[in-house]
């Protein structure tokens, strides 16, 4: 029998070994998480305070602003602490906290996603029906069901992953403890259960992603025959931007968890995973609100002066 250690803290990978970029990476790291964190909470103080924004489409951009902010803060601040200590231990538990967090977060951020461009397909396409559709217990119910798949699915994956004995190597080539690196560490090499849950997950991601992406295809359907040129421009840019942020969220995510585990890093897979942990959370406020005029004008009145002019809210 050859001796075998079980392991009880990984070794996170940073970006480099040498102390300037460490500490540059730490700089441009805490620059985009306050960025998102700035951003994400005056939404939230926004549409909390200010009664005209008590709509379903506000109701749902405040909710997506605290996932984005707790998706963002599970593995951005370690990371940063981790440059700034030129410490990257983290211990199991830990470890198995963030695996489950980030699948929860970003599980339930591609199902409120798919509801938030639902909702705006009641708005422009069938605005009549949209109280009765979109009503507050609707409302409720559909960010519930976000919420509760997300995290049964979180739990099984988690529960799956660390389920298995990890007795080799304890370095985890990634900036945050994620599960197909997790994998590659453990001492078995069938890992059937894990897969099944991986597999079910990217169906669903994946239906969600063609319940966006029709949805949007009726909303551009039904603003091309707007007859105003500014109303089609206006669609367009607000609903192009949500499709891209969507797409790029997606493609970086299955690129990560599906392509085949490398038994080397590589920068590619760094870059990957900066894309689809910390690019959504960060773009999200600038694309979803603060592009729109009703959410600058309140904010400037948060801000600035209790008689900023008051200017009307769509929820469209």
């Amino acid at each position: 029998m050859s001796n075998i250690t079980t392991v009880t803290e990984f070794l996170l990978l940073g970006f480099s070994d040498i102390r300037e970029w460490q500490l540059i990476h730490a700089t441009l790291f805490q620059l985009v998480y306050l960025a998102a964190l700035i951003g994400n909470l005056f939404i939230i103080a926004v549409t909390t305070i200010d009664r005209q924004f008590h709509t379903p489409m506000y109701f749902f951009l405040k909710n997506l602003s605290v996932i984005d902010l707790g998706y963002i803060s599970v593995t951005v601040p370690k990371s940063i602490l981790n440059s700034l200590t030129n410490v990257n231990s983290i211990s199991l538990l830990g470890c198995a906290a963030q695996v489950f967090l980030v699948f929860l977060f970003a599980g339930t951020e591609m199902a409120l996603l798919t509801v938030m461009s639902h909702d705006r397909y009641i708005a422009i396409c069938r605005p009549l029906h949209y109280e009765i559709i979109m009503a507050h217990g609707a409302c409720v119910r559909m960010l519930a069901a976000s919420w509760f798949g997300s995290c049964l699915n979180a739990i099984m994956y988690t529960a799956s992953t660390f389920s298995l004995s990890f007795c080799g190597p304890n370095t985890v080539h990634q900036f945050f403890c994620d599960g197909p690196q997790l994998l590659r560490l453990a001492c078995s090499t069938v890992h059937v259960t894990e897969d099944v849950i991986l597999a079910i997950a990217v169906c669903l991601t994946f239906f969600c992603f063609v319940l966006i992406v029709g949805s949007y295809v009726r909303i551009f359907s039904a603003v091309l025959r707007m007859p105003s040129a500014e109303g089609r421009s206006k669609a367009f840019s607000t609903c192009i931007p949500h499709l891209v942020v969507v797409t790029l969220f997606l493609t970086s995510g299955f690129f990560a968890y599906l392509k085949p585990i490398s038994d080397s890093p590589s920068a590619l897979d760094l870059l990957v995973s900066v894309f689809y942990a910390m690019v959504p959370p960060s773009l999200n406020p600038l694309i979803y609100s603060l592009r729109n005029r009703d959410m600058k004008a309140a904010m400037g009145r948060l801000l600035w002066s209790k008689d900023f002019p008051k200017e009307k809210t769509s929820i469209r």
